[in-house]
């Protein structure tokens, strides 16, 4: 098509603006032709908006919890970061106002918040506070309206990276403390809470949650990686899964994979391990495990995306498989899953296949991870911001990003972009299949 301008009457910036909406308007064609939404800002529009937790229920509800950085509208007192809550009642068409999860007087980080899947209903969420030595679970029954707040558990050591699954009365709370793998369980649905570690023979360094689940019958599994003092001054992580099936008593753990040193992001003001190992779990209607994980075999090479299933409660898992389309040579990170019914399996990360710009990439399998649908890239451009190009994203903000399935079985995405590891950033949203 050939656009002839008019020669009086219109300024430059009116032409450059017509211009910048019909690019627009055409990339949202495209994004919309992948099955998903093009993406959305979500949270405040003032400060910065990090690492986001989604879950959706039974109802139509869909759930989005972040931490609100730099400053919060109308509470030019409260304590940063703050909590805030994004309730959908119609699986994300429109949002209800950012509020904050709970009165607080202290920062609140690293987000979780899950559906109960054995009522489809009643929604728990998890973070740190108190400097990060409190680690909170709280409980609403009534769609995100109202919540139960306790202390799950409460130590001098900070914790870190906490990963939250439930199933009806059993609710699991992971997290590092003092370079261990500890869980929080309840068998009261969160009113009361015992603590204890993962697998204490292992002498770690620091232990990073990546994901949790309880599985049809019970057992509850655990996804972390764990950096060993015998391997600390070269930076490599061992990627575990750890399983129980006395409620959290006992565990046993099994080493999946070994990834090498992280790639140096320092350029992007990064911390050290930043774009390190990560590996998540999930479990579908069936029983069914899937694990999804990033992982290099050299020192600060870029690093892939591995996909593997487990029939038998997570004593065995399949052969890993590369599930990424990008070339050799592309970075990934930042794994995502989610399962629904027997066979239904949802899998994301970020990747640099249009470097140096990231973009966030989606694959499905109808039949737990047998074959898989081509990817669909869930990033899009959006003017007005200086770290979104058309071909992509300036650098990943927030140490994950997560996913859900909602009540019509559509994905519900959600997943922070910015200039670089510090600020500016935000939250952004897509759902599709």
């Amino acid at each position: 098509m050939t656009l002839t301008l008019p020669q009086r009457g219109i300024s430059r910036r009116a032409v450059l603006f017509c211009l910048a909406l019909l690019l627009t308007s055409w990339l949202h064609a495209v994004a919309g032709s992948t099955g998903f939404t093009p993406q959305t800002r979500l949270g405040y529009r003032i400060g910065d908006q990090w690492e986001p937790a989604i879950a959706a229920d039974g109802y139509g509800h869909v759930y989005v919890l972040y931490p609100q950085y730099g400053q919060v509208p109308a509470c030019l007192n409260c304590a940063l970061p703050s909590m805030v809550l994004l309730v959908s009642d119609n699986n994300g068409t429109a949002w209800q106002p950012p509020r904050e999860i709970t009165s607080h007087v202290t920062g609140q980080f690293d987000p979780q918040i899950v559906v109960d899947p054995a009522d489809h209903r009643t929604v728990y969420a998890a973070w740190l506070q108190n400097r990060n030595t409190d680690a909170v679970v709280a409980k609403s029954v009534d769609f995100g309206q109202s919540w139960s707040v306790v202390i799950a558990d409460r130590d001098d050591e900070d914790a870190d990276k906490p990963v939250l699954a439930v199933r009806g009365r059993d609710v699991y709370l992971g997290f590092n403390r003092d370079g261990k793998m500890r869980v929080a369980s309840s068998h009261n649905g969160g009113i009361t809470f015992t603590v204890g570690d993962v697998d204490p023979q292992l002498n770690l360094i620091r232990a990073l949650g990546g994901g949790a689940t309880v599985d049809p019958e019970g057992g509850v599994h655990l996804a972390w990686a764990g950096y060993t003092r015998s391997s600390a001054a070269r930076g490599r992580v061992n990627l575990y899964t750890s399983r129980s099936s006395d409620g959290g008593k006992s565990w046993i753990s099994t080493q999946l994979a070994t990834s090498s040193v992280a790639p140096d992001c320092t350029a992007f003001h990064c911390e050290w391990g930043f774009l390190g190992a990560q590996i998540s779990i999930a479990s579908d209607a069936a029983g069914t495990l899937y694990a999804l994980w990033n992982a290099g075999t050299r020192y600060e090479a870029p690093q892939r995306i591995y996909f593997a299933s487990s029939t038998t409660a997570g004593e065995t898992w399949s052969a890993p498989e590369d599930v990424s389309l990008a070339g050799k040579g592309v970075e990934h990170a930042f794994p995502a899953l989610v399962a629904g019914e027997e066979g239904d399996v949802r899998i994301a990360w970020m990747d640099t296949r249009r470097a140096p710009l990231w973009n966030t990439f989606y694959r499905s399998s109808s039949n737990g991870g047998a074959t898989w649908s081509g990817e669909s890239r869930l990033s899009s451009f959006v003017p007005g911001y200086r770290y979104i190009r058309s071909k992509g994203y300036s650098f990943p903000f927030g140490d994950y990003f997560e996913m859900d399935i909602d009540s019509q079985g559509r994905t519900q995405a959600v997943w922070g972009e910015g200039l670089n590891f510090r600020s500016p950033g935000s939250i952004w949203y897509s759902s599709g299949r």
